[in-house]
């Protein structure tokens, strides 16, 4: 059996950003690139600020998997993110 290419199960996704045009085009990219990749992710939106201070993050969007921030301050390409998904 080949583990290299077995994905998480149910990963959990979280976009975190006020609503702005570059949080809502984050959460539309990261939407089309777990499709694209096939993953088993739960994508939710955080747009409470005491919330996303949680995290430590003061620059948005952010985009925080399985708990760990993994991206923030701008909206990177549908491959990048399939690539962020997939590791």
């Amino acid at each position: 059996m080949d583990f290299q290419n077995i994905k998480p199960a149910n990963m959990e996704i979280k976009i975190l950003g006020t609503g702005c045009s570059k949080c809502k085009a984050l959460e539309k990219a990261t939407q089309q690139a777990i499709e694209q990749s096939g993953a088993d992710a739960t994508l939710t939106k955080v747009e409470d600020i005491v919330e996303i201070m949680k995290y430590g993050v003061m620059t948005t969007p952010a985009l925080v998997v399985d708990g760990k921030i993994v991206l923030k301050g701008r909206v990177p390409s549908i491959d990048e993110l399939v690539q962020i998904i997939n590791k």
